[in-house]
């Protein structure tokens, strides 16, 4: 069973940039792919952004193109979220997932087919 653990959330202003990280209990080289999700006091869970095994290729949402970064160093167990420009809206947990199975590229923004979570790291941007 990996175990997941993200850092790095706080309390922001917008504009600011955070840097999460998810680190691994085990290897995670394998896995098929990672991803960050986030969730709001009620909302649904929401698909942030996923990377590859490789860490070559990666997908977003549309929300946080062009602002948030996914990365991971497998040497490490560890993936990254560099988030910039953090907008009000961002305020949420953040969780990390792991997807082992090659279950098809398009659906990685599918958080019902990962395995497993981590707690999560609190995100609050103020204005």
């Amino acid at each position: 069973q990996v175990q997941l653990v993200e850092s790095g959330g706080g309390l922001v202003q917008a504009g600011d940039s955070l840097r999460l990280s998810c680190t691994a209990s085990e290897g995670i080289s394998s896995s098929f792919a990672m991803g960050w999700f986030r969730q709001s006091p009620g909302k649904e869970r929401e698909f942030v952004a996923a990377v590859s095994r490789s860490g070559s290729v990666t997908h977003y949402a549309d929300s946080v193109k062009g602002r948030f970064t996914i990365s991971r160093q497998n040497t490490k167990n560890t993936m990254y979220l560099q988030m910039n420009n953090l907008k009000i809206d961002g305020t949420a947990i953040y969780l990390c997932g792991v997807l082992k199975t090659n279950t098809g590229w398009g659906r990685v923004q599918d958080g019902n087919l990962y395995n497993y979570w981590g707690q999560g790291t609190q995100v609050t941007v103020s204005s």
